[in-house]
């Protein structure tokens, strides 16, 4: 039998999968029991794999799609698969004993990482972000969840993470909102040095950074922030947790979102004049 689900996200990842399965079987003309038959094991339990009672493990799916002769379909499907088990991690979890763990847990796949894609919708990038800002930014989030008081040992941690920027073999094609430029995260002063520090940035030979302006017709709308690794994970952030995605299948739908939100964005001076408004707007 399953876990509890710690999240109706995790539920519904099950469920789909189990769906998945089932429209793979039905395509295939085949029964619960000549399935379970193919495969070897009884008829119970192709039963609870339809009705995600059962998670099947990785073999299992693999058996599935071949007796279905749909083996095309296994690699997406054990993604899903995995993606299920750890997609959803609570950030209460994450965040145990404050920020610092999960801002030094992170780092691995910071330096291994090659090429980053980042959307943000909300607030500047933590790679492009600076100790003021970083510091404002985390206390809120410490305040908010009723975290252990780490902020400043979570702030050094985030500017040690945010080397990768300039140092290694990294590209980082980043986009933001205009809305981003605006939003006060701490007072004016940390705001005028963090929107200094984005103009100096853009300097930098491994930063595209593209602003997609407040008022551009938009055929794609604005989405939770997003990072995409080396284009084969993505992690996104709503207010309750963290989310892994490796599934092939949903990673391109987020690479095809990037494409065209980055469509929207301006770069180099136009992108430096939406700045220079914002920081003008601090007077």
């Amino acid at each position: 039998m399953l876990p509890p689900f710690p999240s109706s996200s995790v539920g519904a990842a099950r469920q789909a999968l189990a769906a998945r399965l089932r429209e793979i079987r039905l395509d295939a003309g085949i029964t619960k029991r000549e399935i379970a038959a193919q495969c070897g094991w009884s008829d119970a339990k192709s039963s609870r794999i339809e009705n995600a009672r059962t998670a099947p493990s990785d073999a299992d799916i693999r058996l599935w799609c071949r007796a279905c002769e749909a083996e095309d379909q296994a690699p997406d499907l054990v993604a899903a698969n995995r993606q299920a088990d750890s997609m959803y991690v609570q950030w209460k979890r994450l965040q145990r004993t404050g920020l610092r763990q999960l801002q030094e847990s992170s780092v691995p796949l910071f330096e291994r990482t090659k090429h980053f894609k980042v959307y943000c919708s909300n607030v500047v990038p933590g790679f492009l972000q600076t100790p003021g800002y970083a510091k404002a930014l985390l206390t809120s989030i410490a305040v908010f969840r009723g975290l252990p008081d780490d902020v400043a040992a979570a702030v050094d941690a985030r500017m040690n993470r945010s080397h990768v920027i300039r140092e290694g073999d990294h590209r980082f094609a980043i986009v933001v909102e205009e809305t981003v430029l605006r939003y006060r995260i701490g007072d004016a002063g940390v705001m005028a040095g963090q929107l200094g520090y984005l103009l100096s940035a853009m300097n930098l030979p491994s930063v595209s950074l593209g602003i997609i302006p407040a008022t551009v017709a938009r055929p794609m709308w604005p989405l939770e922030t997003f990072t995409i690794f080396d284009d084969r994970r993505v992690d996104h952030e709503p207010l309750s947790a963290s989310v892994k995605i490796t599934a092939p299948g949903e990673v391109s739908l987020y690479l095809k979102a990037f494409g065209k939100l980055s469509h929207l964005a301006v770069h180099g001076a136009e992108a430096r004049g939406l700045i220079v408004k914002a920081i003008e707007a601090l007077e």
